[in-house]
């Protein structure tokens, strides 16, 4: 039996082009093998006649947090590793069955629950991990409170901590070479305030500069990247002068700090679909008044920063930073972005643009020789109707991961 698939008379979109182009592909060994406009000699493949419908890399959500079931984050990191982790396999499951076959987690998952993964214990995309975000003492990984006195080691070893709290250049440096050590694919700082955490407001400004160059030289030297929550224009612009090269959010951006951004080669991340969905059912599901009263300080501002950044041609990545039940929400992005941009310009931050951040170019986030053989086939097309990505994968006929259908409701 042939793990050989031929998939013929697709259109093919992947944000390489400006719209889909028909072709023919055929995927052997769990990769891609070829990409052709002619038919594909394949006599052992299991032939698929996609008849026009639309051919997609999987989709890759480039800001996630897959720890955080529930939405009180310093709730999140008091329960038990084996509740964490289990709930996390079902949110990993939800992600991959609206498409999405690689995520990036900003904080929180780590290498044994990629492992797990991995080794095949559930169903998930392919992770790409920071291990444990870092944090100042007092900053957005800092949920201890006002009036608590916990050590700031305590959430270190917390399956279901976000972050850990470090101060300090030497403090810094020993973090960063921890979470290498321990699998980080890159690093993630926390560089202002949040709204999920109860002590910064938005406007803080988390760490010195000399903290985020050591923790940009580290990453550097372990051939990697620092990527930093940022909302105001001036942490942005710090950041990018310190050399961060992925900027969370950017609610707050400004058109000259944009340009900067884009002339040093940073790719931005927003997460526009978080704040509505905070802002509708975060009381209800247990954010704390305190947060609740910080979210429309970005959330309101989150549209104009995406036309900002448009215009000064900074590439942005697709990704969504939801937590607990809103999870269920990720898909609407790309109805929100829609609003403002172009739909192939959507899709490529999801595809092309969101691997490059990942720096797996070639390999994820399109479809080519070579390249994993992680696809869905979309039944319409998504550059008329991008609502066709959400409803749960309804639209999505099949999802393959690694060669491998998850989904599949396609005849033979």
């Amino acid at each position: 039996m042939t793990d050989a698939v031929l998939f013929e008379n697709a259109a093919i979109l992947d944000g390489t082009a400006e719209g889909a182009v028909p072709g023919h592909v055929l995927v052997e060994s769990g990769a891609i093998k070829e990409v052709s406009d002619k038919p594909i000699a394949a006599s052992a493949a299991r032939r698929i006649d996609l008849k026009g419908r639309t051919l997609m890399p999987g989709l890759i959500d480039a800001h996630v947090h897959v720890v955080a079931g529930v939405v009180n984050l310093g709730l999140n990191a008091m329960l038990p590793d084996a509740v964490v982790a289990f709930r996390a396999a079902k949110i990993m499951n939800g992600m991959l069955m609206r498409g999405f076959t690689t995520v990036r987690d900003l904080g929180g998952c780590t290498h044994g629950l990629r492992m797990a993964r991995d080794e095949g214990h559930f169903d998930g995309p392919r992770l790409n991990i920071s291990g444990k975000a870092l944090s100042q003492t007092g900053g957005h990984c800092d949920f201890r409170g006002r009036h608590d006195t916990r050590d700031t080691a305590f959430f270190a070893a917390r399956l279901g901590s976000l972050g850990r709290l470090v101060d300090g250049v030497a403090d810094v440096r020993r973090a960063c070479r921890e979470e290498i050590k321990a699998g980080a694919d890159y690093i993630k700082i926390m560089a202002n305030g949040g709204v999920a955490s109860p002590t910064d407001p938005i406007a803080f400004v988390g760490f010195s500069r000399e903290e985020v160059l050591a923790a940009v030289e580290e990453a550097e030297n372990a051939g990697t990247y620092v990527a930093a929550h940022l909302y105001t224009d001036s942490a942005i612009h710090r950041a990018v002068d310190c050399g961060v090269r992925s900027l969370e959010h950017c609610n707050l951006i400004q058109a000259g700090t944009a340009r900067f951004a884009a002339e040093r080669g940073a790719i931005a991340c927003p997460t526009l679909v978080t704040y509505q969905a905070l802002k509708d059912e975060g009381a209800t599901l247990g954010l704390p008044a305190e947060s609740v009263a910080k979210i429309d300080d970005v959330r309101l501002a989150g549209l104009r920063s995406i036309e900002i950044m448009c215009e000064a041609g900074l590439m942005m990545a697709f990704g969504t930073d939801l937590l607990g039940d809103m999870h269920r929400h990720q898909s609407e992005e790309f109805v929100i972005r829609g609003e403002i941009q172009p739909a192939i310009e959507v899709i490529r931050s999801a595809t092309i643009n969101a691997a490059k951040l990942l720096m797996s170019e070639g390999k994820i986030g399109c479809v080519a020789p070579g390249a994993h053989a992680d696809l869905i086939v979309v039944e319409g097309d998504p550059l008329k109707d991008l609502s066709l990505l959400t409803r749960q994968g309804q639209h999505l006929s099949a999802i393959m991961l690694g060669g491998r259908f998850v989904k599949d409701q396609l005849a033979a």
